[in-house]
């Protein structure tokens, strides 16, 4: 585990933060590292996905939902933070058009994307509150945004190469029924709890069309075809 700085830790939207740690670091857009910003307890490190990486910085966009959270929204700038990583597998590297459909917390691993991709438009659903939305659209060819709606309603595949998605599984289940009959490649990042980040549990597996895998390190992204969304419970 290497061991940076905190540079900031704000409070975005309800119970949303952003944190940045200082330090230049690797990963691919998709990805995750395991966080920990206390000492013994919890026992287990926190996987937040990749939000941003630039020059003297990493950042992770994330949910205050329990008590590791919890500690990490306490985190100052100056404070010490443990991170892991980068875990997984990411998105593809794609040339044509993408779009990125994200709802609430699955927006966080697209801005990434979003800044990798050199062809990308973003749909971003939120049930209550939006977050980040500008941000998004300083990077995309153009940025929807849904609050409170079906952000699937708004998406037309047409022209694009492939989708990348994040968020509730209904959204990504919509996704898929809606992109059936087309060419248009669609690759979820599954949010699936994990306990060890690196696939020597198995508090992670889900069953793919090759047997069951781990989305720590087979995954967190996988051909939507290659997994049965209908039988996946996310946390």
């Amino acid at each position: 585990m290497s061991v940076t700085t905190v540079i900031s830790n704000n409070q975005i939207a309800s119970d949303i933060f952003v944190l940045t740690a200082e330090g230049d670091y690797q990963g691919e857009m998709g990805q995750f590292y395991m966080l920990r910003g206390w000492d013994q307890f919890p026992i287990l490190s926190r996987p937040i996905s990749i939000h941003d990486i630039g020059e003297g910085y990493i950042s992770f966009l994330y949910r205050v939902v329990g008590q590791g959270t919890e500690l990490l929204s306490r985190l100052k700038p100056g404070d010490f933070l443990g991170l892991e990583g980068p875990y997984g597998n990411g998105f593809p590297v794609i040339q044509g058009k993408v779009a990125l459909v994200g709802g609430g917390m699955g927006t966080a691993p697209l801005y990434y994307a979003a800044k990798r991709l050199l062809n990308s438009d973003a749909y971003l659903g939120f049930s209550y509150e939006a977050f980040r939305v500008e941000e998004f659209r300083h990077t995309t060819g153009q940025t929807k945004v849904n609050i409170g709606g079906y952000i699937v309603d708004d998406f037309d595949p047409t022209g694009y190469e492939a989708v990348f998605t994040c968020g509730p599984l209904p959204m990504m289940r919509a996704l898929a029924t809606k992109l059936q009959g087309t060419s248009t490649k669609l690759y979820v990042s599954l949010e699936k709890r994990m306990a060890c980040g690196i696939g020597a549990c198995f508090v992670c597996s889900c069953a793919t069309t090759n047997g069951n895998r781990k989305a720590c390190k087979d995954g967190p992204v996988f051909l939507a075809e290659e997994v049965d969304l209908d039988d996946l419970n996310s946390h």
